[in-house]
């Protein structure tokens, strides 16, 4: 600070100008008073304006005075308005624990004054201050962990493996823990319960709907494309609730080529539009197979009308028997394992479409190298498959 520089208390500035008036001339009094004529001037101005409220002191709006009673009731309104906004939107954090309700105080802290959220909320400012430098303690930071892994295994191994395997493998992994603590916390992540609630509506045979032999009986190696199509539905959990991708391979050289994500169920935002993107993507041949479960969305007339439209021969395979689409549940495996599980949060609806789109497209199709290919990608299979036709 400049050491010129004098700080002067509200009375005295008030005092100053009303001195002023008295005496000959502002210069005169500025002497007297030992302050900058130029600065006593200012200070008259300002007082010609705003009178008694001219000086409030540092910090303060400066108002007329005759409007500082409204003007302090508008300021305690504003503050009340402000303290309730904090009480709605927090008070559901104020029972959940330290790290949720610090971290909430730290997300709207450009919005909210902190002394005024540490007073709403009832919160601690060095407890706040604690959590800044180290948010998770220990114990926190283990259970973390330890739910993180618990989730990871679950869906690594296709959400088939229950509280023994589970617990086996966290101890492999280094984990001390009991099979009943690994029970608690499945249910805590709620993960038993809605894997097998969706499993159940993914796939429903009993119907008395339109239920084709099983041609296909598991011969999984085609000399040509086009000849045998195999499709199936699987769930993918995203944010609050699951999506449905539905997928269309041709056996010959395993490429995707048609595939819809949808958020229901139904035939029409299933397998018809996944099918229509298969048939853009590659010609039909006469009598071609398409094989699938016995699902309703392959059962129904809409569906299989559509098949007859195109000369489709319909095959299916045995209920509750899914080796005979061992291809399709070998892919929907591969699909989660090497792009969904990898996530580390739940994606929303368009994320999900995005990866799925990233993973077929650009990676499945064109480089993911596939053993019953002779370890070639569908892409590379398909132009030595071109080239050999050429030279023929």
């Amino acid at each position: 600070m400049n050491k010129n520089s004098r700080h002067y208390d509200p009375v005295f500035k008030e005092n100053a100008v009303l001195l002023s008036y008295v005496r000959n001339t502002v210069s005169e009094t500025a002497n007297e008073l030992g302050v900058n004529p130029k600065m006593l001037s200012k200070w008259r101005s300002t007082y010609s304006k705003f009178a008694k409220g001219s000086f409030p002191g540092l910090g303060r709006k400066r108002v007329y005075y005759e409007n500082k009673e409204i003007y302090e009731l508008e300021k305690n309104l504003a503050d009340s308005r402000i303290r309730l906004e904090i009480l709605e939107k927090g008070q559901k954090y104020m029972h959940q624990g330290k790290h949720v309700l610090c971290n909430f105080i730290h997300q709207n802290r450009d919005k909210y004054p902190l002394y005024k959220m540490f007073e709403v909320l009832r919160a601690s400012h060095s407890t706040y201050d604690l959590w800044t430098k180290q948010p998770f303690s220990k114990t926190e930071t283990r259970v973390y962990l330890l739910k993180k892994e618990i989730k990871s295994i679950f869906f690594e191994f296709e959400q088939y493996k229950g509280v023994v395997f589970i617990t086996r493998e966290l101890h492999d992994r280094g984990f001390q823990i009991s099979e009943g603590q690994v029970s608690f916390w499945l249910k805590e992540l709620g993960l038993r319960s809605k894997v097998k609630k969706k499993f159940k509506i993914t796939t429903n045979s009993q119907h008395n709907l339109c239920i084709a032999p099983n041609i296909l009986n598991r011969q999984f190696k085609v000399d040509k494309p086009s000849k045998v199509w195999v499709s199936d539905i699987t769930y993918i959990q995203i944010d609050k609730r699951f999506s449905y991708l539905t997928v269309v391979m041709d056996l010959y050289d395993r490429k995707i080529i048609g595939w819809h994500l949808s958020s229901g169920l139904s035939t029409k935002v299933t397998t018809l539009p996944a099918f229509e993107k298969a048939i853009t993507n590659r010609a039909v041949t006469e009598g071609l197979i398409f094989h699938s479960d016995k699902g309703i969305q392959y059962a129904n007339k809409l569906f299989t009308n559509k098949l007859v439209e195109y000369n489709c021969k319909p095959s299916m395979s045995r209920t509750g028997d899914s080796y005979d689409n061992a291809v399709m549940e070998s892919f929907f495996n591969t699909l989660k394992r090497e792009a969904i599980y990898k996530q580390k949060r739940l994606l929303t609806t368009s994320e999900l479409k995005i990866v799925i789109l990233e993973y077929i497209e650009n990676w499945y199709n064109k480089k993911r190298i596939h053993s019953s290919l002779n370890y070639k990608s569908p892409e590379e299979f398909n132009n030595i498959s071109h080239e050999k036709e050429d030279t023929l």
